[in-house]
């Protein structure tokens, strides 16, 4: 399986911006579907929100429509690392956001639910001051 680790996280204004990073190793990246989720404070595991999705060659990508037109997902499979911009940030983006990824049975994959997911990173704070 791979290994997934998230970095880029921290503390920014209302209306800032930051860019966060999934590093992969320990298996062939291509092979991956990735996505992007976020737990709010409080909130259990099984609250995990998808916040985008994103297929093999980064040519399909889905969003949550709170994150739409505000937060863009691609990945660099010659880089093994997917990423996640994040624009025009509201208090409510607070939560810890983790990558996670799924070994492809079809070329058409992409998943939006959180148990579709077999492989994911430590998560990495997000936090959005007013």
């Amino acid at each position: 399986q791979v290994q997934l680790v998230e970095s880029g996280g921290g503390l920014v204004q209302a209306g800032g911006s930051l860019r966060l990073s999934c590093a992969a190793s320990g298996d062939t990246f291509i092979h991956y579907t990735l996505g992007w989720f976020r737990q709010a404070p409080g909130k259990d595991r099984k609250d995990r929100e998808i916040v985008a999705s994103i297929n093999w060659n980064g040519k399909n990508t889905n969003y949550v429509a709170s994150v739409k037109g505000r937060f863009t997902i691609s990945r660099d499979n010659a880089k093994n690392t997917m990423y996640l911009q994040m624009n025009s940030l509201r208090p409510e983006d607070t939560a810890v956001y983790f990558c996670a990824g799924k070994r492809l049975s079809s070329i058409f994959d992409i998943y939006d639910w959180r148990g579709a997911y077999d492989s994911w990173g430590q998560g990495t704070q997000v936090t959005v001051s007013s």
